[in-house]
């Protein structure tokens, strides 16, 4: 009877059938690094289709049950985006626009992708007649579960995760300063990366980079001398510019990065969304902070325009937009503390309809507002902040149904600056100009994110050119640009602006520009979104996903 039994329980083993097909697609996008593969998840759901069960209803049922199961299985072993960040973003996901929408989801079609997959099934279907596929996929998982216990015995594709033995030592030269003594040139030292890249390595030194960056501040002056000199200072915020996006379309050499005189070119937006990257812009002139911390209320000294209204800057807001998308205004106000009033937008002409729905308002037409509102209040000291949008994803001419073309778009955007410089020479006014992309576009997609897609702040879309340019001053500008090469993010920014806001560089026959710039403090590179960290390390970026274990960026 036993044996009758034993012999029951094996004929039941009916093996993964249609699921092979399952597994081989997820094996193959593994090899091709498109996958942040969970092995023992797989595993287990593998278990569960394999279990012998002697009703062949049950069987049926199981089927129908593993559907979703599996569903749910392949989503989390992507890249996409996880349903703490989807929740989140939920709220702007409905203010979308249907067309965007639909755009959107075309995205996510890849044709040759679909073919492949074809071909894949008809191979599947031809071999399993022949071979017992079961067997090779259970193999392969036992394999990959293997491995991610004692490391890869063999190259598979594109390196998706790193040990978790931990060797690491927190290192840092930055001693805590004296009372007084400006500690942003001090800085420029950072954790030590002289460790292997471990799960616990990581993790430490991201902890040791925050902690470093709490000590960092900018010292502005307590007063301005008696001979300093007025002038304005004005921030164009441009939304969805990257190094990459230039590249994307031929642009990086645009004439206008030669009308700067100062290019910073490993410049860290260390965000890929504009409400955080605002945030930290208008908080600059203290190092770098997490992401949760971007929501908390931060120490005064850390706000650049607070800093710059106490040595009588009169703090002024632009937007060529209506700053109700994401609750960007509320951001403004109670997180980067710049309660000026808005500029008006009465009368402002518009061609691009944003992927909301709403105006983009012509941004030479603003400029040369705030110009003339600038040359009648005569020789002040002003401090604006101009957020603009034309570049964003999605967005439309009036009256078209489909995105307008991005480099049309650059194109348009880079020439209106360029008459604006042009129009404040003319002008005779005294002005430093810092255009600082919040983020990147994200054109060129990876094997984490397609094109557009920014849930998570990779390199090509943090690494932004940021531009500084001084119109009104007498001393003859740097041929080419002078390029900062290091590392640096807003702190820098905020320092450079603490030795301009006496003006004197205004009436200075000569400058010199790398006296201007040296030392500026550099950050390494470290961005954050609300489910996702990464970093630089040793060379090579590394990923961390709703707070699990650290795995390399694919290549």
């Amino acid at each position: 009877m036993n044996v009758k039994n034993d012999s029951n329980v094996w004929r039941h083993w009916r093996g993964l059938g249609g699921w092979n097909y399952y597994f081989l697609l997820k094996f193959v996008l593994l090899w091709l690094g498109y996958l942040n593969f969970h092995a023992l998840e797989n595993l287990i759901f593998a278990a569960f289709l394999l279990f012998p069960l002697s009703s062949p209803r049950l069987h049926r049922w199981r089927h129908v049950v593993a559907i979703p199961i599996g569903f749910i299985v392949f989503y989390n072993d992507t890249w996409l985006p996880g349903m703490a960040s989807i929740m989140a973003n939920g709220s702007q996901v409905a203010g979308f626009s249907p067309a965007y929408l639909l755009e959107l989801l075309g995205r996510f079609i890849n044709w040759q992708w679909v073919g492949a997959a074809f071909v894949m099934l008809v191979a599947y279907l031809f071999i399993s007649q022949w071979v017992r596929v079961t067997v090779f996929t259970v193999l392969v998982l036992l394999g990959l579960n293997l491995m991610s216990v004692t490391g890869p015995l063999f190259k598979w594709g594109t390196p998706v995760a790193v040990a978790t033995t931990s060797s690491f030592t927190p290192t840092s030269s930055l001693a805590t300063p004296a009372p007084g003594v400006s500690t942003a040139n001090a800085g420029t030292a950072q954790p030590s990366m002289g460790a292997p890249p471990t799960n616990e390595n990581l993790k430490a030194y991201l902890n040791q980079f925050y902690q470093t960056e709490r000590q960092r501040v900018t010292r502005f002056p307590q007063t301005l001398p008696a001979d300093a000199q007025p002038f304005d200072l004005l921030f164009i915020h441009i939304c969805s510019l990257s190094w990459s996006d230039l590249e994307a379309t031929e642009m990086k050499n645009s004439p206008l990065w030669g009308k700067f005189d100062i290019v910073f070119n490993d410049f860290n937006s260390a965000t890929a969304y504009s409400g955080p990257a605002s945030i930290r812009l208008l908080r600059a002139s203290c190092g770098q902070e997490s992401h949760k911390d971007l929501y908390s209320p931060a120490n005064q000294q850390c706000y650049l325009f607070d800093n710059l209204a106490k040595l009588g800057f009169t703090p002024q807001l632009m937007l060529d937009h209506s700053g109700q998308f994401d609750n960007y205004m509320n951001n403004l106000r109670e997180d980067a503390d710049i309660q000026a009033p808005l500029m008006s937008q009465a009368g402002i002409g518009n061609e691009l309809t944003s992927f909301d729905g709403e105006p983009i308002y012509d941004d030479l037409q603003l400029l040369d507002r705030w110009l003339e509102q600038q040359t009648k209040a005569g020789d002040t000291r002003s401090a604006t902040f101009f957020n603009v949008i034309p570049l964003h994803d999605g967005n439309r001419n009036i009256g078209a149904r489909s995105p307008a073309d991005y480099k049309a778009r650059a194109t348009k955007l880079f020439s209106q600056l360029d008459m604006f410089f042009q129009q404040l020479e003319k002008s005779g006014r005294r002005v430093v100009v810092v255009v600082v992309p919040e983020h990147g576009a994200a054109l060129i997609g990876d094997k984490m994110q397609i094109p557009g897609l920014r849930d998570i702040p990779s390199p090509s879309i943090t690494h932004v050119p940021v531009g500084v340019k001084l119109i009104g001053i007498k001393a003859p500008s740097p041929q080419p640009p002078l390029a900062i090469n290091a590392p640096t993010s807003y702190l820098a920014l905020s320092e450079l602006v603490s030795r301009l806001v006496d003006g004197k560089l205004f009436t200075a026959p000569q400058i010199d520009w790398a006296a201007l710039t040296q030392n500026l403090p550099q950050t390494a590179a470290v961005s954050e979104n609300d489910t996702s960290v990464i970093i630089d390390y040793q060379g090579k970026p590394f990923i961390q996903l709703n707070g699990g274990d650290w795995v390399a960026y694919p290549q």
